[in-house]
């Protein structure tokens, strides 16, 4: 099998591990447009949402905010059971997920 297209774009060098992969991990791209930033994640597909908001949060916006304050999205649509796993919200393998403020903020 073939990698992913995702693992082709412009990301950090390093993608960050959430969990414990095993062999059926899958490669996602978590992008935040806040910081114009984005990171590959390796994780196995039944991991919970919230644990990798935490870790994308912790990653791409370490400011100190609360993980209550981000939302996470695919394919434009809002995950609102952050308890649900990957493979329960429809990611696979190269699936881009967007991580965004709760509320639009200002421009300074």
């Amino acid at each position: 099998m073939s990698a992913p297209f995702v693992t082709q774009l412009r990301s950090r060098a390093e993608p960050v591990t959430v969990g414990m992969p095993g062999a059926e991990a899958i490669t996602v791209r978590v992008e935040m447009p806040e910081v114009w930033d984005t990171i590959k994640m390796v994780s196995s597909p039944n991991e919970p949402i919230v644990s990798l908001k935490v870790a994308a949060i912790e990653a791409l916006f370490p400011v100190g905010e609360f993980h209550d304050d981000f939302v996470l999205k695919l394919r434009g649509f809002e995950v609102l059971d952050e308890n649900a796993t990957l493979s329960q919200i429809g990611a696979v393998d190269g699936s881009i997920l967007l991580l965004t403020h709760r509320r639009r903020r200002p421009v300074r």
